[in-house]
């Protein structure tokens, strides 16, 4: 794990104890009411602010069915609910926030209209609030260099949906307080999360190891090797994954998740590895964007056809090879640059995208030397340096 700086700390943030009892929330959509509703079950009085105030209206609408639901299955209490519910207050103005202990921006994945908002937000609040953002891919210290107190800025990033879904990455920029991360470490482990600190590179662990699923799926689509639902049986039977890609680009939306890719390939200098697919991009420019739009790879519409489904075992078995080899050699480079401690990698990808098991693990299982061959392979088929081994794979 990177040490944050240690100079120029802020008394504040130094004396800042995890147990806080205001929240501001910066963005009402579904990741943002998500957040809220965490925050609200353990407890802390919840101020959410989006620009938009029939967003939060929605997202307040639909959270009362949602805790609705969980009182008819017994997963709580009908006073719980509407506790939780009357803990989060919708706001106006961000100057809502000027009693928060700790501010979660969870808004549009854009740099620029990030850092205007927290140029604002350091305006109102007190010098011992955290600033953090939800960002999964933009840089924490290149979001914390315009403020004037960078050193309380962290990335915070949990993933969709929020109240579900255990992990949340801790991210310190070179800029944050060294002791800030453990402190968020701890504060998510109050709110009942699974926390892993991360390096502030592109895409974190997740998104940067996570790439190839997506990213060989779609190259694999494009070649005509194999169809959308070729792959995602392939991977869900040989690997036991409970999505495959194409299911699971989806469900994220075919845009949010190729705006991801694109994100890390330009941080990444334009390393091959992350190169974004066409096929995702002209999918986007049609607005066949995944569940939300009703169409994606799959059709959602209400009496559409299953297309048919030709099983070919020697295909399966080819397309995991590749897209399993992939993964494990990203997540050995992850491990060699040290993005994270193992436990932290392993952990990531289990409880942030629901993989069967840690990638370092599987590599054992299957065999380095044969993932090694299987992208040795690869590269003398493509002569792309997007197929590179890891200098640490031929080691392990």
């Amino acid at each position: 794990m990177q040490e944050p700086r240690s100079e120029s700390q802020n008394p504040a943030i130094s004396n800042f104890k995890p147990q806080i009892s205001k929240v501001g929330i910066i963005g009402s959509g579904t990741m943002g009411i998500g957040i809220a509703q965490v925050a609200a079950t353990c407890g802390c009085e919840v101020f959410l602010y989006d620009a938009n105030a029939a967003q939060t209206e929605k997202s307040l609408t639909n959270l009362k069915k949602v805790l609705d639901k969980l009182v008819e299955k017994q997963k709580i209490s009908s006073e719980k609910s509407e506790e939780i519910f009357n803990k989060i207050k919708p706001c106006t103005e961000l100057s809502d926030f000027k009693n928060c202990d700790l501010v979660i921006e969870a808004i549009i994945e854009n740099k620029e209209i990030k850092t205007n908002v927290f140029q604002n937000l350091e305006k109102i609040v007190s010098e011992n609030c955290v600033i953090s953002s939800n960002t999964s891919s933009i840089s924490i210290t290149s979001l914390s260099s315009e403020l004037k107190n960078p050193e309380r800025f962290i990335g915070i990033h949990f993933f969709n949906p929020a109240p579900l879904m255990p992990l949340v990455e801790v991210i310190p920029g070179l800029l944050t307080e060294k002791t800030l991360a453990r402190k968020m470490y701890s504060l998510m482990e109050n709110w009942g999360k699974t926390p892993v600190i991360a390096k502030d590179v592109p895409g974190f662990i997740v998104n940067r190891i996570a790439r190839p699923f997506y990213g060989e799926a779609l190259r694999i689509a494009e070649e005509q090797i194999a169809t959308p639902e070729q792959i995602d049986d392939a991977m869900r039977t040989l690997g036991n994954f409970k999505m495959g890609p194409f299911e699971l680009m989806d469900l994220i939306g075919i845009d949010v998740n190729f705006a991801v890719t694109k994100t890390v390939y330009q941080d990444y200098f334009y390393d091959p590895k992350y190169k974004p697919s066409l096929l995702q991009q002209r999918m986007s420019e049609a607005k066949f964007l995944g569940r939300k739009t009703g169409k994606g790879f799959y059709d959602y519409a209400e009496n559409a056809e299953k297309p048919a489904l030709e099983k070919d075992d020697e295909l399966y078995q080819t397309i995991f090879n590749r897209i399993i080899s992939m993964l494990i050699n990203e997540a050995v480079e992850a491990k060699r640059l040290e993005i994270a401690n193992d436990e932290d990698l392993e952990l990531a990808m289990q409880k942030g995208v629901n993989y069967p098991k840690g990638l370092l693990a599987w590599g054992n299982e299957i065999g380095y030397e044969k993932v090694s061959k299987t992208l040795q392979n690869l590269y003398e088929t493509y002569q792309e340096e997007r197929y590179r081994q890891s200098p640490l794979l031929k080691k392990m």
